[in-house]
């Protein structure tokens, strides 16, 4: 399934690093029965949602999200807890140090099927992680110059291409991406930078071609698009069904034309979602409230990313993660299923 969304409604999508720096510590899970990890069912109380560092768009999101369910959810008060994003809440949610947890769905998969971060320290109760849904997208770029000749995946071949700082989430893409086309490490001359360097490198003719997790459109490459001819890369075929075959959280996304200086046409590509998660002593009443008002009432949250928050692509990318059953009995309400 491809989702397209217009320039406008892209415009506030903010990549969260999955390394994020712990910017508040203090755990304590909510004090609802069941909390510390326990079998009795949680419905209520006080409740803490696990978000990401306070300079990024998981923590002040998240509080705005928290707001929604306390004022409108009978006996529920939900707090948010600064912390180092998705592979950390996947943990903590998982030690029952909190009772939600926002992470990238793709690290949500590696934790329930122990693979990537959680491959040798898997967490203690991998059938029991839940969702709820869908946030906003995390959406993967590749940015190529003109003269490179690189238009798709399967071009960036021989090329000069910088993958993003060892360990974080768009290396991480970008190591998939390349498999999945059939490409190694030793088939490229690769560099590790951040975007905003990786951009100066493109527009001083160092590299060819460019990864990141990024805003759509992102003021990193809006900057190198009008000092330089540049492209974004196109997925597509047997690379691209791979891809999915391999990471089902990944869900095609098309980038409108004109989204950037010198984008003629739609260019498709993919991307993650920053999801909901939670443990499955949580009632099934408690889950179907909390999905519910999360999307009727997204119109409400202020920050930017809130246009994202949207029904109709609450469980794409959903993957090896169960929905939890009463969010699945929300969407199926809704007719948002299949």
């Amino acid at each position: 399934m491809t989702t397209r969304f217009t320039a406008r409604r892209f415009a506030a999508v903010t990549a969260v690093a999955a390394a994020g720096v712990i910017a508040a510590a203090g755990c304590g899970g909510g004090s609802v029965p069941g909390a510390g990890g326990g079998d009795e069912e949680v419905t209520g109380g006080d409740l803490t949602l696990g978000t990401g560092s306070t300079g990024g768009t998981y923590y002040p999101l998240g509080g705005e999200i928290a707001q929604i369910w306390s004022d409108n959810i009978d006996d529920v008060n939900v707090s948010t807890q600064s912390t180092g994003a998705s592979v950390e809440n996947m943990r903590l949610l998982d030690q029952g140090e909190i009772d939600i947890g926002m992470a990238i769905n793709g690290v949500a998969a590696d934790a329930v099927n122990t693979e990537g971060d959680f491959a040798d320290d898997p967490i203690e109760n991998a059938d029991d992680v839940f969702m709820l849904g869908n946030v906003y997208p995390e959406v993967l770029q590749i940015v190529a110059t003109e003269d490179s000749g690189i238009e798709t995946v399967e071009d960036l071949e021989g090329k000069r291409v910088d993958v993003g700082p060892p360990g974080s989430g768009t290396a991480l893409a970008a190591e998939a991406v390349l498999a999945a086309y059939g490409i190694s490490m030793d088939d490229i001359e690769p560099f590790n930078s951040t975007f905003e360097e990786a951009a100066t490198k493109l527009g001083d003719g160092q590299t060819d071609a460019a990864f990141a997790v990024l805003a759509v459109p992102a003021g990193s490459i809006e900057q190198v698009a009008t000092t330089s001819d540049v492209r974004l890369v196109q997925f597509g075929g047997d690379g691209l069904e791979k891809l999915q075959e391999d990471n089902p959280s990944y869900s095609t996304l098309d980038i409108p034309a004109d989204t950037y200086n010198g984008q003629d046409e739609d260019v498709t590509t993919v991307t993650n979602w920053a999801t909901m998660y939670v443990r499955g002593s949580m009632s099934e009443d408690l889950a179907y409230n909390l999905t519910k008002e999360m999307y009727e009432r997204a119109g409400e949250i202020g920050h930017d990313v809130g246009e994202q928050v949207q029904l109709d692509t609450a469980v794409e990318g959903q993957g090896a993660v169960d929905l939890h059953p009463g969010a699945e009995r929300f969407y199926e309400e809704e007719g948002a299923l299949g």
